[in-house]
This record gives C-alpha cells, structure tokens and sequence, in this order.
C-alpha cells in the first residue's frame, strides 16, 4: 500500500500518557512526527499494543493464505536470528548451507531429475521468486529469438496466462514490458482453458504460466495436459516455448496430498516452479522459493557475481538485505515435521476444508465451487433466484461483527458478475474453530434472513451492500 502526507487531524493526533495510572510519564506524544525526547521502551510498546487492540486476530482472518501459526520452538531460533542478514553468506556460511538444504529439499519434493543440475534460491515471498521465473523466460526467449534469426527490436514479448492469475505477475508483465495474455475463465472453465490456450501462443511467447491452486478459487491447472499440447506445438515452433509452474499455494502441498499427480519436473516442458514458504510451507511471512530444473534455464546474465565483506557472493535474488530467520524457519519446519508431518497437518486441513464445505451445502443457499479438494479452501456463491433481501457482501459484513475475515468478492474479467466467498483453511483452523465457525455462519443468515434496517427513514429502499472485498 502507498503512503500519503498526513492530514490536518492526523498530524494533531497524539497518545495521552500515562496508559495506566503508574505509568511515570504524563504528556501527550505525536503519531505522526517523532517526539522530542525518548520514552521507556516498555511504554512504546504498551502505546503500540493499545494501537493493535482492535484490528482482529489473524487466526480469524480467514481471507489469507499466510501462516497464522508456529511451532513456539520454530518462533524461538527464528527471534534469536533476525539479526542474520541472508544476503551475507559468506559471513553466515551455516545460514547459507541451511537455505541450500532447503533448496534440495523442495528440488526432490517436485521431482527433478537425478541427473539434473538443479539450481534455486530463496526469495522475499513467491512474488519475488515470480519475477525471478518470468525474468528467466524473457531473457531465453530473447536468446531463442536471436539464435532463429529474428530481431526483437520493436517487438513485445508476451506471456501467457488464465484470468485468473495473481497480481504479481501483472506488476511483472508492467515492471518488464511484456504483454500479458491472459485466458479468460467461464463456467465450464475454472482453471486455464486447454481448448484455447494455445491460441495465444506465437513467436513473441516467452513462456506459459501454469497455476497450481488459482487464488480465486483454488483450482488446479491440468500442467500434464499444458505439458502434452506444448509439446505439440514445440515441434514446429520457431521459438518454443516452456512452462513456469506458479505453485504459489499448491507447490508445497500437492507433493504431500497428491503425490501421484504429474504437475512438476516430471514433465518435459517444466522448467522452473516457485512456491510460498508461508502458504502450505508454514512459516510466517515472508518467505518463498523458486527451483529451476536445470541450470541451463537460468540464463547466466541474472547471476551475478558480487564482491561483498570479503567473499565472492553469486546472487540472483531481485532484493538484497533481508533477514534470515525466514530461512531458517523454513528449515526447522522440514526437520521438524518431516514428509509425514507435513502430511498429515496438509490432511487435516483438508478434512476441515471438507467439513466446512458440506455444512454450507447443506444450508441448500449455496453452489460450491471448491469443497478443499485441490488446496484447503472453500468457495462458493448464493444460489440463482434465492429470495434473499441479502447478499455475500451483507455475509461477510456480519460475520465480521464476530471477529471472522471471509472476503466475498467479485470473479475476474468474464465472471466479474459472478461474487463468491471464499474461506482458506490453515494450519492452526482447528475442527473446534472451524464448528464455531459454521454456528456464527448460520446464525449471521439467519440474522440477515430477519434483519429489518432503516435506512434514511425508507426501509424498503436498497443502499447496496458494503461488504469486505479481497
């Protein structure tokens, strides 16, 4: 979000002290500009905690797919590292070899080859690691394109994508002048069109974006499918063209859940896959990953060899200074949980998913688009001619009256009539909160159902609703 200068009234905002009747210091202290003299820290932090009182708790939030939750041992080394700086690995060798740990680790979660040379990094979330992929693919596709001969002068890459894509990859496609083409979802098709999509594919293709878990609705793209028709269109392609897998949300879940699933390095057309450490990989924001399937498709001009604090340090991360408590949070997960914790946390946030989902059917007001089948989360919209005198915005209003965060919003261009609610199932929406949940649902409509609200005097009269959009 960008920042404004602030106005007249916040400018003459200001905190009264004491907070409470012991506190030493009685006087006022500006928001908005910084007080002249320093105050005890813990009355800085008990200003700032009065501040957080009434801005929800995150485990309720359920419109994110970041983590609420860690293990307290996983919180303790992650503070006890937040002053590492993982861009210096040669002063933090042993952060480095845990963030290379990683690496290999998510390399055999999706398959690469055994004689392949896989090669990755970390990155501030997978939105950077995005920009890293499609980065990757403009830079090849301009090699391609020069070594069949064509010039690129005057010519804008394109890449290729469903409607239903997150903003990343529009501020990538804005930030490195490339066409975004996008293939629109309808109601037969919730993921990307395997009828059209290559239609949209030519020589000025950089790449086809394949998305496991479409933040609208949680849908997996058929990638084996995407695989078989570029491979068809490979064979007589001036350019061909590869497939990044955006497995943001899906990427470190599908290998637990679905391990049979062939969306990875499997298929030949696959080349580079990024994922959310802190989505399914349950680390606290922000951490990503994204994995190359072979040197080869890392273009060598976005390494770069940087003289830094005494080593030689390659990079190919768009930021630099971060800390590494992320990294190493991600580690303590591997080895904490292991293959078959990860399973069964993955498991068990599919059954509540599941459960949610058959409870709102079985109200009979909603049409469920995703009971938690692909990734834990539900979707689903009111019913065609249901005499309701509310809607999923008047929903997610109501129930935010009891703390919950459940976004109804608006399907991309082609479906922008079509509103649907969508809850994200984490680790910590345990079944216990998840039934609390169901009772606050029902009992929100069943207060909607008997709502009588004046409006301006004219009850009759619709305002529109005034709902909670994501």
């Amino acid at each position: 979000m960008l920042h404004s200068r602030p106005n007249k009234d916040q400018l003459e905002s200001v905190y009264e002290t004491p907070v409470f009747s012991n506190d030493p210091l009685n006087s006022t202290l500006p928001k908005y500009q910084l007080n002249e003299e320093s105050i005890d820290p813990e009355l800085a932090y008990l200003l700032i905690k009065d501040d957080l009182l009434d801005e929800g708790s995150a485990r309720l939030n359920l419109a994110t797919f970041c983590q609420t939750y860690m293990e307290p041992a996983a919180v303790r080394i992650m503070s006890e590292t937040l002053e590492k700086n993982a861009i210096d690995k040669s002063e933090y060798p042993q952060t480095t070899d845990l963030e290379n740990r990683c690496v290999n680790i998510i390399a055999d979660l999706w398959n690469a080859p055994e004689d392949s040379a896989y090669i990755g990094t970390s990155t501030v979330g997978s939105s950077e690691a995005c920009m890293l992929g499609g980065l990757a693919m403009k830079f090849a596709w301009r090699e391609k394109a020069k070594q069949a001969g064509i010039d690129i002068l005057g010519r804008k890459p394109n890449l290729v994508i469903s409607s239903g894509f997150q903003v990343c990859w529009e501020k990538f496609c804005v930030y490195w002048d490339i066409e975004m083409r996008c293939v629109p979802l309808d109601p037969d098709h919730m993921s990307l069109n395997m009828d059209t999509v290559m239609d949209y594919v030519d020589n000025d293709t950089i790449g086809i974006v394949a998305i496991m878990g479409i933040t609208y609705t949680g849908k997996y793209d058929d990638v084996k499918k995407l695989d078989e028709l570029v491979e068809v269109y490979n064979q007589t392609a001036v350019i061909p063209v590869s497939i990044h897998v955006d497995g943001a949300s899906g990427g470190l879940f599908a290998p637990f859940i679905f391990p049979d699933l062939e969306w990875d390095f499997r298929l030949k057309n696959v080349i580079s896959i990024n994922t959310s450490g802190h989505k399914y990989g349950l680390v606290y924001p922000g951490i990503g990953w994204i994995v190359w399937k072979d040197k080869c498709y890392l273009p060598s001009e976005l390494i770069f060899s940087v003289s830094y604090l005494g080593g030689d340090l390659p990079t190919m991360a768009i930021n630099f200074s971060r800390s590494s408590s992320q990294i190493i949070g991600q580690y303590f997960n591997f080895l904490s949980y292991g293959y078959r914790g990860y399973q069964k946390i993955h498991e068990r946030t599919r059954s509540v998913a599941k459960y949610i989902a058959a409870e709102l059917e079985q109200t009979q007001l909603f049409d469920i688009y995703n009971d938690g089948d692909n990734i834990p989360i539900v979707c689903w919209k009111l019913k065609a001619n249901l005499d309701k005198p509310w809607s999923l915005y008047d929903l997610a209003d109501r129930l935010r009256t009891t703390g919950w965060q459940v976004p109804a919003y608006p399907l991309p261009d082609n479906l922008s009539d079509l509103i649907i609610q969508r809850v994200v199932v984490r680790q910590d929406l345990s079944l216990q909160l998840a039934i609390s949940f169901i009772n606050d649902i029902k009992a929100s409509i069943d207060a909607l159902d008997h709502a009588h609200i004046i409006i301006y005097g004219h009850s009759d009269e619709n305002k529109g609703a005034m709902g909670f959009t994501h």
